[in-house]
């Protein structure tokens, strides 16, 4: 496939190509680029069955269980979806050459300030191989080249879905680059790769973004975990309370949006925390609690210090009942990964404060956490979540894909 790099380039190649393509990928017009997406979307669609094989080899030899298992599978539905996804991205207004804004100087000199592609978006990840199409396709969109370093125990489906991606009619070679997985020598080389990577992205748990920010040479915008909260406060309707809760931690409990800890207004926890426990037990759910909380439901598992930072990624969330609102914002603000948290209640004093005061990217009234997703936000498909503040933060996508030049026209001005 002509966009398809040669399994056997080194990596120094492999950027080197990115680098090239950066240039071309940035020169498409958007009726060519959109062109590219829906080649992508139908590309995705018609070699299913071959994607499908390669992720049944991924799982197979994997022996992850529980939300990495979840993480890495892929169906005919989720399939479509990314295809969907795709030909949603294509629809989506083009940021790159945008004019944010202009001005003219007194001299005469008219300024404009411009949108631009990075360049070469570096993507390190772990075992969702539906990051790959979106990673892909948002920089092609934004007239980025894209290199991705997928987890070994995804190479099988990121290498056909890089494949049939790449080989679309029209994509400029090394625009679509993949990185080998079996060993870590290749993500270090991405990551100090100064000169021929503009930004690295890393996507997955604590243990690789860290190791990302820690050793990159290049520019990172970090993609945090998610350990998210719920606040129930005195006001709340209780069954909107339990259908938020509930969804929030059930409805896909493998992602970082998901709930993981519920904290309660000691005023309704008698009533509440004995409803929701039921209906969290009865989906299945772990639960886990402070002192007050068991001995509310004794049948409850005592939390301890460690529970509270934790981001479970399974069935499982804690529970904390607490005096006031200003005592869940206190700690909601010490444990919370600056992810996506959320009140509950009738009071829109007590609302307005916890949106402004609680620190994280995401906050919410009386709405599930789970929205907090690109694709729900309007973005399309989404590059990640950022839970930093520079140079984006919360779900992003085109816009964060691009960065800003100043374009200045004159008329033969000099200055003095």
């Amino acid at each position: 496939m002509a966009g398809t790099a040669t399994v056997t380039l080194s990596t120094r190649e492999k950027l080197e190509r990115s680098r090239i393509a950066a240039a071309k990928v940035a020169q498409l017009s958007t009726p060519q680029k959109n062109e590219l997406l829906l080649r992508i979307a139908e590309a995705l669609e018609a070699n299913s069955p071959q994607i499908l094989r390669a992720n049944e080899t991924d799982i197979r030899r994997s022996n992850l269980a529980g939300a990495m298992r979840d993480r890495l599978l892929l169906t005919p539905p989720r399939i479509s979806e990314m295809a969907h996804a795709v030909r949603q991205v294509a629809g989506l207004p083009d940021p790159a050459n945008q004019v944010i804004e202009q001005w003219t100087r007194p001299n005469g000199l008219l300024i404009r300030k411009v949108r631009v592609p990075l360049g070469v978006v570096g993507i390190v990840y772990e075992s969702r191989p539906n990051v790959t199409v979106d990673a892909a396709t948002l920089c092609l969109k934004t007239g980025n080249a894209v290199v991705l370093r997928g987890g070994k125990e995804a190479a099988a489906s990121n290498q056909v879905l890089a494949e049939f991606m790449a080989g679309v009619p029209g994509m400029p070679a090394g625009s679509i680059e993949l990185l080998d997985s079996s060993s870590r020598e290749s993500v270090q080389e991405l990551i100090r790769a100064r000169g021929l990577v503009d930004v690295v992205i890393p996507r997955g748990g604590p243990g690789l973004i860290t190791h990302v920010m820690e050793n990159a040479l290049v520019p990172v915008i970090e993609t945090g975990a998610g350990n998210c909260h719920i606040f129930v406060d005195e006001s709340a309707d209780l069954e909107m309370a339990s259908r938020i809760v509930l969804n929030a931690k059930t409805q896909r409990p493998s992602v970082c949006n998901a709930a993981e800890k519920l904290v309660v207004h000691s005023r309704i926890a008698e009533k509440f925390v004995l409803q929701i426990v039921r209906l969290l037990t009865e989906a299945g759910v772990e639960v886990r609690g402070d002192t007050e909380t068991c001995r509310l439901v004794p049948e409850v598992s005592a939390a301890t210090e460690d529970d509270w930072s934790e981001e479970y990624l399974r069935l499982c969330i804690a529970v904390r009942i607490v005096p006031s609102l200003d005592a869940a914002i206190e700690h909601i603000n010490h444990y919370s990964t600056k992810h996506s948290e959320a009140i509950i209640t009738a009071s829109e004093i007590n609302a307005n404060r916890f949106l402004r005061e609680v620190d994280s990217a995401a906050v919410y009234w009386n709405a599930s956490t789970r929205f907090t997703d690109g694709g729900e936000f309007g973005f399309g498909a989404e590059m990640g979540v950022s839970t930093q503040k520079l140079h984006c933060r919360g779900p992003f996508a085109l816009k964060e894909l691009t960065s800003t030049k100043y374009q200045i026209i004159g008329t033969g001005q000099t200055r003095r």
